[in-house]
């Protein structure tokens, strides 16, 4: 199976399991739930990526060579070469494998093929520290075992550091003078655009933190 289909199943199942499961307790979704779900459901995936960062790190310095030839040779870009990579189904979880994303990654941000940088340690501390708050959050947002006011504490806790962590590795990104390195489409997708998701999102569960804990219910996803 390629890795762009393990990625695109995963994402689905993960976010369609909370929304049915959110249905079937409180009996309606609203669009914030849903992109809630969405964003949990993604940022799960890439907390693993960034522990895989951290474990192999080694390999990632040496895989950057192999991508550059890659590029060179076939005339296609690495992260469309790492989405083509097939993953036999026992490997599904190996995180060599996961690793590799970061190092095609760094064929666009070198920082990721250096450990001392921002880029590189601010994404390690994202897997392994917001891992479990996010799976609290999602947990809660689906089945409202917690209060909501402590559920909004904790997400706005939680939204604010990516707002501004994301916020601080973009411009590291220009301080360091990185976007003269790539292509001024590859700036504007691989780092603007991916990393605006994180930010847009945050600012939306920002928005809801404040209304759990303002209300003090969960009306704001749906809940009466």
């Amino acid at each position: 199976m390629r890795v762009g289909s393990i990625i695109a199943i995963f994402v689905a199942l993960s976010t369609a399991a909370g929304i049915a499961l959110s249905y079937r307790i409180n009996g309606s979704v609203n669009a914030c739930y849903c992109l809630m779900s969405l964003f949990f459901s993604i940022n799960l995936m890439v907390c693993y990526w960034e522990m895989c960062l951290f474990w192999r790190r080694d390999y990632i310095e040496k895989r950057v060579d192999y991508w550059r030839e890659y590029c060179a040779e076939t005339g296609r870009s690495s992260a469309a070469g790492f989405m083509a990579t097939e993953v036999p189904l026992g490997k599904i979880l190996s995180p060599t494998i996961w690793a590799d994303a970061w190092a095609s990654y760094s064929l666009y941000d070198g920082s990721y093929a250096d450990r001392r940088t921002y880029g590189f340690n601010v994404d390690i501390g994202n897997g392994f520290v917001t891992v479990i708050p996010s799976l609290v959050l999602y947990a809660a947002y689906t089945v409202s075992f917690l209060p909501a006011l402590l559920v909004g504490i904790l997400g706005a806790m939680l939204f604010w550091q990516w707002v501004y962590m994301t916020s601080v590795y973009v411009v590291s990104f220009y301080v360091a003078g990185r976007h003269k390195l790539i292509r001024r489409g590859d700036t504007y997708f691989y780092i603007l655009g991916i990393n605006s998701f994180w930010v847009l999102f945050a600012l939306l569960g920002l928005y809801i933190s404040v209304r759990l804990i303002v209300d003090g219910d969960y009306s704001v996803l749906g809940r009466s």
